[in-house]
């Protein structure tokens, strides 16, 4: 489904002239080496484009489309006309001089075979370079005296004769085509299109996953017995025909170098599409499914109707979005040398906005500084923020997305996360709280009852943890005014034992109000004196023993609303 799905995009794509067509790909080149027609090199230039990097604009190398590059593990297989400087100039810093000089000669070797019978500048230029050029002289040669440094990084180069780069030239592309369409490989039936073809025994790798390795990462490979089976080796286990792996994993790469359009749910890379390729869903779903700023040109107003329409099945023709497109949505971690799909989500866009926006609503609650609450701004508060990793559990990351976007319960490990912060840190933040809400709404419990999953306070709840939680807060409020300026309230020592034991505490609680109360002028007292009475009104003489997981959230949201109507309703004493 999935590579079926990237397939699809590549043609797509394709179709809207916005990629490579098969045999070509967009690689990143930093210099180009310019040759004279006697395979002279004279001159190195340099091929970085600015780019805009939120405020600053910085140097990055030019994307060029280029023959296809290899797949490379640990053995020695060149690029066709590009390639660092161990293929191109047979040097390299990392200690082995005998393997670069072994590069070199593989890379000479395949541009002899693809271009000994080619008759143009270019061909004969490239070919006399490899046959004259002398790695043990490239330190001293005066064209590499200025970027030695970056070449000894290991950047891309590319071959420029005259006044054109090697892979313009026509004889030299077309030799490159006849090589990469040649029938030599096992045939057998693609599993992604169906049609025979040559089946691709290692695919070209996905770059842009973040914590992936920098040369690439596979979906799809195999790489020791135990995953082969009937002696077959490497990816003749799922047969990929060759045009199939060229497509998915360039589709894949276009849409993973698209910065602005590539998410991140903790050490998941997400990258979304829709049927078509048509860019304006991706340019939009960064603000309408993760909650984040709207594209510029674009208000929070406007984004907020957006979502309504669409969430209601109407198209949205300030935005020329569809409801009824396929949308696709695909998560990818990072394992080694190889990818995990954490999740991959295929339906309407409108039915996945109204998921989303269901979520949202859900998630609201007074005091968020958030109208939407961004996802990444939902994991984080599960989060310890005074550690050096701030990355939410992946596994858990992976799995509230994929409950968002399909619209199915939260998982378990949601509400432990944020039960666990609230017990370490004694702190209901407006996103905890948020997330207490919108867990409890969408999988119900009756010890959690919909009375208390509110925006605001409840003030005619009679659910006993909820009034237990906001009696906390009165208590604690009367704290503050008798000691202005305290370091350290009953919240830092009594909370997490007031939630879970209330019996043994709050009697605790009740004796400390009284001293407290003392210490206040009259009015005052009677004030604090009349909410006391009237939530001891709807408690029994007896508190409960113990609180379950949901009465503790019942507790917390009392406590979070009744403390919150402190800041937001100005107080009659």
């Amino acid at each position: 489904m999935i590579l079926q799905a990237l397939t699809q995009l590549y043609e797509d794509l394709s179709t809207r002239g916005d990629i490579s067509r098969p045999g070509w790909s967009n690689a990143k080149i930093s210099y180009a080496l310019c040759l004279n027609e006697n395979g002279g090199l004279f001159q190195v230039v340099p091929q970085f484009v600015e780019e805009k990097a939120g405020n600053k604009t910085v140097l990055r190398p030019q994307k060029m489309e280029l023959p296809a590059a290899v797949t490379r593990s640990s053995g020695v297989l060149p690029n066709f006309l590009w390639d660092n400087s161990s293929y191109l100039l047979g040097v390299d810093e990392k200690g082995k001089p005998e393997r670069s000089l072994e590069c070199f000669r593989a890379c000479a070797k395949l541009h002899h075979a693809l271009l000994d019978r080619v008759d143009s500048v270019s061909a004969k230029a490239i070919l006399a370079f490899f046959d004259t050029w002398q790695p043990s002289q490239a330190a001293q040669h005066p064209a590499l005296t200025a970027c030695w440094d970056d070449l000894m990084k290991g950047v891309n180069l590319v071959f420029r004769v005259g006044s054109r780069f090697a892979q313009e030239d026509s004889a030299v592309r077309s030799a490159w085509e006849t090589h990469y369409h040649q029938t030599d490989g096992i045939q057998g039936q693609c599993l992604v299109t169906g049609k025979p073809d040559v089946v691709e025994p290692v695919h070209p790798t996905i770059k842009g996953v973040v914590g992936a390795q920098s040369s690439g990462a596979a979906i799809v490979s195999f790489n020791a017995p135990a995953f082969c089976s009937y002696g077959k080796e490497q990816s003749m286990n799922a047969p990929v025909g060759k045009y199939a792996a060229f497509a998915y994993t360039s589709a894949l790469n276009y849409l993973l170098a698209e910065r602005d359009n590539v998410q991140r749910i903790g050490d998941i890379t997400v990258v979304c599409w829709a049927e078509g390729a048509d860019p304006a869903y991706r340019k939009y779903s960064s603000s309408l499914l993760f909650g984040n700023a709207p594209p510029q040109g674009l208000t929070n107003d406007t984004l907020r109707s957006a979502v309504k329409r669409l969430a209601d099945g109407l198209p949205c023709e300030e935005l020329a979005l569809d409801p009824n497109r396929t949308f696709y949505i695909l998560g990818l971690s990072p394992n080694a040398a190889r990818l995990s799909v954490r999740f991959f989500y295929r339906n309407t866009l409108g039915t996945i906005m109204r998921n989303v926006n269901n979520h949202h609503s859900r998630m609201e609650i007074v005091g968020n500084p958030f109208s939407i609450t961004p996802l990444w701004a939902m994991l984080r508060e599960t989060v310890n923020l005074h550690t050096t990793d701030k990355s939410p559990n992946q596994v858990m990351a992976g799995a509230v997305a994929r409950s968002i976007f399909s619209g199915t319960l939260y998982p378990a490990s949601l509400l432990e996360a944020t039960m666990l912060r609230i017990r370490a840190e004694r702190d209901i933040t407006p996103g905890r709280a948020a997330i207490l809400k919108a867990y409890y709404l969408k999988n119900p419990s009756p010890l959690c009852p919909k009375e208390v999953l509110q925006v605001s306070l409840n003030e005619n709840s009679t659910n006993v943890p909820y009034t237990l939680g906001r009696l906390f807060a009165v208590y604690e409020a009367i704290q503050e005014r008798a000691n202005p300026g305290i370091n350290a309230t009953i919240k830092d020592k009594y909370f997490n034992s007031a939630a879970s034991t209330p019996a043994t505490i709050f009697p605790i609680l009740d004796n400390l109000c009284q001293k407290h109360l003392r210490k206040l002028e009259p009015n005052l007292r009677i004030f604090y004196d009349k909410q006391i009475c009237t939530l001891k009104g709807v408690l029994s003489e007896t508190n409960p023993m113990r609180l379950s997981l949901p009465e503790q959230g019942s507790f917390n949201l009392g406590y979070y609303h009744q403390k919150q109507a402190r800041y937001t309703k100005k107080e009659d004493q």
